[in-house]
């Protein structure tokens, strides 16, 4: 899919075609900007996880996944590459693989950043604490004030929590739990919710 970089083009020229093709829902001619400047710099993060962006929107996780783990090999504190990357392992049912990735966001003890509360939240809700997944889910919220996009999502996922606790109502104690009446697990469909996030034109921009 890589495509050979314009004689005489500059990166940033490249990287704003594609950025302006992204906002224009042209999906074709942003993937191909973001492929050309990646030839042009092939150090650069930047453009690797846009075109993760823009083919996660498109439904190609595959594709997407590679994108974004080459921004994050490229630049590895480059948070929001890890995020992103991780949600998308998350969303595809790999809980434990995006723990891993998410395992520095997990780590770092930044009470005014949003992303370390959003991994945490998936961290939890991996285990199905959903109340402790909700808490950390709503200490991001108000931190993350550049985008909105990210805002939305994690508020659909709030909506989806509580819908999820409906359906599935938890035991009222832990000695309830113990005497084998546990929740029943949600079905399949629920627990990939996250999934068709990646096929909303827009999720990653």
């Amino acid at each position: 899919m890589s495509q050979s970089p314009s004689p005489h083009t500059t990166y940033d020229a490249i990287m704003a075609v594609g950025i302006a093709a992204s906002q224009a829902n042209d999906s074709a001619a942003a993937i191909s900007a973001f492929q050309e400047a990646s030839a042009v710099q092939p150090a650069a993060a930047l453009p690797q996880f846009m075109l993760g962006a823009e083919l996660a929107a498109l439904g190609d996780v595959a594709l997407a996944e590679s994108a974004f783990a080459n921004a994050v090999r490229l630049a590895p504190d480059f948070a929001l590459a890890r995020y992103q990357l991780g949600l998308l392992q998350f969303s595809s049912g790999r809980a434990a693989v995006a723990l891993l990735t998410w395992q520095p966001l997990l780590a770092l003890e930044q009470p005014d950043e949003p992303l370390p509360h959003f991994a945490k939240g998936f961290e939890a809700l991996a285990q199905d604490k959903f109340d402790d997944a909700l808490a950390h889910f709503e200490r991001g919220l108000p931190l993350n004030t550049i985008n909105a996009a990210l805002s939305g999502d994690i508020r659909k996922v709030i909506e989806r929590i509580n819908a999820l606790k409906s359906s599935h109502p938890l035991p009222a104690t832990p000695e309830a739990q113990g005497a084998g009446q546990m929740p029943e697990a949600p079905a399949e469909a629920d627990a990939h919710f996250l999934l068709a996030n990646y096929q909303q034109k827009g999720l990653a921009h």
